[in-house]
């Protein structure tokens, strides 16, 4: 074993500062004022070989490879004092007390707050099985969320947490661990001081957290973090807020790519239609036009991996990169024609290769396989079908076949979206096979969780290569930090049962505080036997808020979950579903915003209100950006629903505008077509004014904001082509919206870009419960006043008081300039006058 019980020196280094113990060395950077980097070296070489980071200080053997997404600051200052039991090193921001002897690591704020200490003895450590440890202390004020990819409730505080991604088909939704994703990344949120810290162990070993379950009375309260290999390497984020350390967190790992706009659209799925024997493109093509007979929004179609199954020495076998010719006549046909549909389709495209695929040998020739621990053969593990061997992505050569493979067999086809699944490397139970590492050699227990991140690259880069001016949508099941800039993840197989529905929103809310904002689960479950009508209806209604929309299933009943699967509960399940693509503005605006910064679209309550600790538990209830507040029917036979609404906030019924004051807990009548929303007071909702069902091939003609005029706001919306790279060179239309509250309530358009909206009409709805506008301006200009409903209806422009909703309803011409929309609630005396 190797322990760190004391400090023998502390040196300054030109950009570090270097802690020599009894047993190791240990580096400390402060890589910005609110980022320390802690490293202990139990390999003693510190190499810097990130396929991780897009941020550093320092040279990387993963430079060239990552090129121009990665980029070099320089570190942060501090300054050194040594004195006789400690040495303090003090930032602009943090000061880190290093304890000599017995030795620790304790950082503060510049509050003085302790946000992280180490547990004496049990810091930094190696054991007897050459894993390396870490142990923290917590307190029972403690909250912790993120870990990637989890089931259960949303804070693990007093969890073991393993990550060892695994094919986790049916998991229980409150106890399987692990599931598909390795991100060793989480937040700490104390309830008594209200401030957040992040924790990123940049290590790609299998690894686990204990976060206070194991209990010792010779320690205080600890948290573990213990990795099968690899350096501890800590990226300490200091906050205070949960949504600065995202921010941060995505700094270091990647923002959120921009995908299509028709990402965000229903994406139908089911490996009902690619395992039928014959004529699956038929198939497929009357579901997609069937979605048109009930009028069922539809932007996509995940074509799972039954067009690769064909004839081999050992039978029907799914082989990668080839197509069923009975089940796909013509694939560049079937491609064109979802394509005048305005569907895009995602083929499913795995790392495996069977050893009975009819093109292993040519593979094999050219080298691309993760090796066998000991001879130099591919290695062989346990895959879809049989036994098989699977590509290693650390290589480049690997990563130029795999690539001309993708393009020619499936992008040519006519498809710019892959779906890369099954890529944990689950099955390969020798941990000690062999892997390139970019020539300097690893294992595939070290690099199998960074496989699904380079394969997203490779794919990336393929279809740039491959479609002139596109942009990629990729999704994977799989994933390590990093892989929101390159994909949208969902978490895997679920089981279809009322846990899931109910659980799986902890799940997702998980990934978004781990900087993964575009994701979701499988609407209706994946496995099991068939959602009964009630469950699937809730969780459509679930569903639409999630960033990734996807109904995709293998019922074990023979039957497919498809949306008009029950035909007396189809109305409700279509109306939620054209309410998404209605809300469509305001999701790709919140995409970008992702794009641009890493916070959520689908954000947990203890994250948007960390003012208010009642929130710090709430897993089911969350928050659709800044402004609404959703709070759906998860209980099987619910006539009533309780939501808590954060103190120190307003609320208003999205539907009746009923208000509400925050700090309570409030209890409303539900029906099967119930979707409980509030909208937060202050806040700004960009809708569509009229209604599409296909993002690809409709506009959006007109905007419809909907506006609480509480208190002051601003809200970006964001519109460009929705496709191409065009945004990359400013042709995109960020429309900052700014309001000012008060007697005059002020609303000021500011745009940025030279993309030209295709909205035509602007529809405000502006909250005001108290009393109608005394006048409306735009850009100075009296807009008319109509006192009956429907002469407003029919008129081009002006604003109506709607006594039903207590909103003024205002319309008039898009100016698409910057403009001033001014709204005078000033009283009115007309005795006086």
């Amino acid at each position: 074993m190797k322990l760190c019980t004391s400090v023998k020196e502390v040196i300054q280094s030109d950009s570090y500062f270097r802690i020599l113990t009894n047993s190791i060395e240990i580096r400390l950077m402060f890589l910005t004022d609110s980022i320390i980097r802690i490293r202990a070296g139990f390999d003693g070489d510190f190499a810097e070989e990130s396929y991780s980071l897009v941020t550093t200080a320092w040279e990387d053997r993963m430079d060239g490879f990552l090129g121009d997404m990665r980029k070099k600051i320089v570190p942060a200052n501090a300054t050194i004092t040594d004195k006789e039991g400690a040495v303090t090193l003090q930032g602009a921001l943090l000061k880190v007390v290093i304890e000599k002897e017995p030795f620790r690591i304790c950082v503060y704020d510049n509050e003085g707050t302790c946000i992280h200490s180490d547990i004496v003895d049990l810091g930094y450590m190696e054991d007897s099985n050459h894993r390396r440890i870490h142990t923290s202390e917590i307190s029972p004020s403690d909250c912790f969320y993120g870990f990637g990819e989890k089931s259960g409730e949303l804070n693990k505080a007093q969890k073991f947490l393993s990550m060892s991604p695994k094919d986790a088909m049916g998991y229980n939704p409150k106890e399987t661990d692990s599931l598909y994703k390795h991100i060793p990344f989480y937040i700490k949120l104390n309830k008594d001081t209200k401030k957040a810290v992040g924790y990123f162990y940049h290590n790609t070993y299998e690894c686990d957290f204990d976060m206070g379950r194991e209990k010792s009375n010779y320690w205080k309260p600890h948290s573990r973090y213990r990795s099968d290999g690899g350096d501890i390497d800590l990226f300490l984020i200091a906050g205070p807020k949960v949504r600065s350390v995202v921010e941060q967190y995505t700094d270091l790992t990647g923002k959120s790519a921009l995908l299509p706009r028709y990402a965000l659209g229903y994406l139908g799925s089911s490996m009902y239609y690619p395992e039928l024997p014959k004529d699956c493109d038929d198939a497929i093509l009357e579901f997609i036009d069937t979605t048109k007979e009930e009028d069922i929004p539809a932007d996509g179609f995940q074509l799972s991996s039954g067009y690769t199954s064909i004839e081999t020495r050992e039978g029907i076998k799914r082989c990668v990169f080839t197509w069923n010719k009975d089940r796909f006549k013509d694939p560049k046909k079937f491609f064109s024609e979802m394509k005048k549909r305005g569907i895009t389709v995602s083929p499913n495209v795995k790392p495996g290769i069977l050893l009975t695929h009819p093109d292993l040998e040519k593979m094999k020739a050219e080298d691309i396989f993760v090796k066998d621990s000991e001879k130099d053969e591919p290695g062989v593990g346990t895959w879809w079908g049989g036994k098989g061997v699977f590509a290693d992505f650390t290589k480049q050569k690997t990563r130029t076949v795999w690539k001309k493979l993708l393009k020619e067999n499936v992008l040519m086809m006519g498809t710019n979206s892959i779906w890369n699944d099954n890529c944990e490397y689950d099955s390969m139970v020798d941990k000690d096979c062999r892997c390139d590492f970019e020539g300097k050699g690893g294992t595939i227990g070290q690099l199998k969780s960074v496989m699904s991140n380079l394969m997203c690259h490779i794919t990336e880069e393929a279809v740039h290569e491959t479609f002139e001016n596109t942009r990629p949508f990729i999704v994977c099941r799989s994933g390590h930090s990093g892989i929101q800039r390159y994909a949208q993840t969902w978490a895997g197989d679920n089981l279809t049962c009322w846990d899931s529905l109910k659980y799986n929103i902890a799940t997702i809310l998980g990934m978004s505080l781990s900087g993964v904002a575009n994701q979701g689960c499988d609407i209706g479950g994946f496995y099991g036997t068939s959602p009964e009508a009630e469950l699937m209806v809730r969780w459509v209604q679930n569903g639409i808020f999630q960033p990734r929309f996807s109904v995709h299933s293998v019922n074990t009943d023979n039957t497919v979950t498809e949306p008009w699967m029950y035909g007396n509960c189809t109305g409700y399940i279509r109306e939620a579903m054209k309410f998404r693509y209605r809300m469509i503005p305001y999701f790709y605006s919140l995409m970008e915003r992702a794009h641009e910064t890493g916070l959520p679209i689908m954000e947990p309550m203890c994250s948007a209100f960390q003012h208010d600790p009642n929130c710090y538990e709430e897993g089911i209830d969350f928050m659709t950006g800044d402004s609404l507040l959703v709070a759906n029917v998860v209980e099987k036979g619910a006539t009533h629903r309780s939501v808590y609404l954060p103190k120190g906030e307003v609320f208003y019924d999205f539907y009746t505008r009923e208000r509400y004051e925050g700090g309570q807990t409030i209890t409303i009548p539900v029906t099967i077509e119930s979707i409980p929303l509030f909208v937060r007071g202050g806040s700004i909702i960009p809708m569509a004014l009229n209604q599409i069902n296909n993002v690809t091939t409709e506009t959006i003609t007109g905007l419809h904001l909907l506006i609480a005029a509480d208190k002051d706001h601003t809200f970006t919306l964001y519109e460009d082509d929705g496709c191409s790279m065009d945004y990359e060179k400013g042709v995109y239309l960020k429309t900052s919206i700014t309001m000012t509250a008060g007697e005059q309530t002020i609303l000021d358009f500011k745009q940025e870009g030279s993309f030209e909206t295709t909205a035509e009409t602007m529809y405000l709805d502006v909250i005001q419960r108290d009393k109608a506008p005394f006048f409306v301006t735009l850009d100075g200009e009296l807009l008319p006043h109509h006192l009956h409903r429907k002469k407003f209806e029919k008129a081009e422009s002006g604003w109506y008081y709607s006594q039903t909703l207590k909103s003024v309803q205002i319309k008039y011409p898009n100016p698409k300039k910057d403009s001033r929309l001014l709204i005078s609630f000033e009283q009115f005396d007309m005795i006086g006058m």
